[in-house]
């Protein structure tokens, strides 16, 4: 499924950048692109990261 459509960036790439080591939606935008133009992909990459139990605390 396309997350970011501004990037064409699917949730199997965020997802891949969360295992990657990204907690937080500024480090899903450096390593992949989705949430880097206009943000509305924001609320789902935080979802994304939260469901694999990695998001940042800070």
């Amino acid at each position: 499924m396309f997350v970011c459509l501004c990037n064409g960036i699917t949730s199997q790439a965020v997802a891949d950048a969360v295992a990657a080591g990204a907690t937080t939606c500024n480090q899903v935008a450096a390593a992949c692109g989705a949430g880097d133009d206009c943000g509305r992909c924001r609320g789902t990459v935080r979802a994304i990261i939260s469901s694999t139990g990695r998001a940042s605390s800070g």
